[in-house]
């Protein structure tokens, strides 16, 4: 066996693209890797977590504008919407006024800031967790695929803080504006809805959305490598585009809360940033190869 190995390696010339560091592994051997990559990547998002916790009454402070948006805006246009998006910090004293956020337990604000901390220090860490990915992938990944990686840790990390921010300062004010329109007077007004949000719950959801947006904007990265590596192309994504339109709405419904707007703000993303995948495949992916045609070394593809 080591025999075959080294005249393998013999008979590689310096062009071969083949993963020379591809090395055969058994299934615990890749479970020891995965472990010793995600202690990287959690030892790596521990200094940012101390940060996150010295910083954390900003942070929360920071994290509860949505809510205070929510609470003092009365009609939603598209100038509200405009300035959101382009002013995540309020310039005016009528968008921070006081809201409450209660807690029911002694733990709980403890627990919150600790939640809120480890979150905010995978944001910050990103890079290094795309980083510890390419780390477990890339031995068997080609010379030409490894030179991808650098631009795309950085694309991802960019597409991630997108889609955070996009969260953030557009998604997560108008779904907390869309659930206290029904709160208030019911009927005759014999009975009124009176809001009780705590903090672990409103953080909780805060996070859970920042995170699956910062995910959704993952995919014109993931389906561009898998574009230039070779393995999917143009024509193909634009096959798969009808299903993707149901996936979208699958997965917008399960990540995001029971309310169509919110649900039409993930939706609406994912298929417009996988139609802009589709874009680079053909522009910069495999050449579709018409039946028939054969590549340059004589075989049909």
């Amino acid at each position: 066996m080591a025999e075959a190995d080294e005249a393998a390696s013999e008979e590689r010339s310096p062009g071969d693209p083949s993963p020379e560091d591809d090395v055969e592994m058994t299934f615990f051997e890749h479970l020891t890797e995965l472990r010793t990559r995600l202690i990287r990547a959690l030892v790596g998002i521990l200094p940012f977590f101390g940060v996150a916790w010295f910083f954390r009454e900003q942070i929360l402070e920071w994290l509860a504008i949505p809510w205070n948006r929510a609470a003092v805006t009365e009609t939603i246009d598209t100038d509200v919407l405009w300035n959101w998006l382009t002013h995540p910090y309020p310039q005016s004293a009528e968008e921070l006024q006081p809201v409450e956020l209660h807690y029911t337990g002694p733990m709980d604000p403890f627990i919150v800031y600790l939640v809120m901390s480890a979150i905010v220090g995978l944001i910050i860490a990103s890079p290094w967790v795309f980083w510890q990915i390419y780390g477990f992938v890339a031995p068997g990944l080609y010379r030409r695929e490894k030179r991808l990686v650098f631009p795309f840790i950085g694309i991802s990390t960019v597409f991630f803080l997108a889609g955070c921010y996009f969260g953030y300062a557009l998604v997560l004010p108008l779904a907390y504006q869309t659930f206290l329109q029904f709160g208030g007077e019911v009927g005759s007004g014999a009975i009124v809805l009176t809001e009780i949000v705590t903090v672990d719950s409103y953080l909780s959801l805060t996070a859970r959305l920042l995170v699956a947006f910062g995910v959704t904007f993952q995919v014109p990265v993931v389906i561009a490598f898998l574009s230039f590596a070779g393995l999917v192309n143009w024509k193909q994504l634009v096959k798969f585009g009808r299903w993707w339109l149901v996936i979208s709405v699958v997965v917008a419904a399960l990540l995001t809360p029971p309310d169509p707007g919110s649900q039409l703000m993930m939706a609406i993303p994912l298929n417009v940033l996988y139609w802009v995948s589709v874009v680079f495949a053909f522009l910069f992916g495999p050449k579709v190869v018409k039946p028939g045609d054969k590549t340059e070394e004589g075989f049909e593809r």
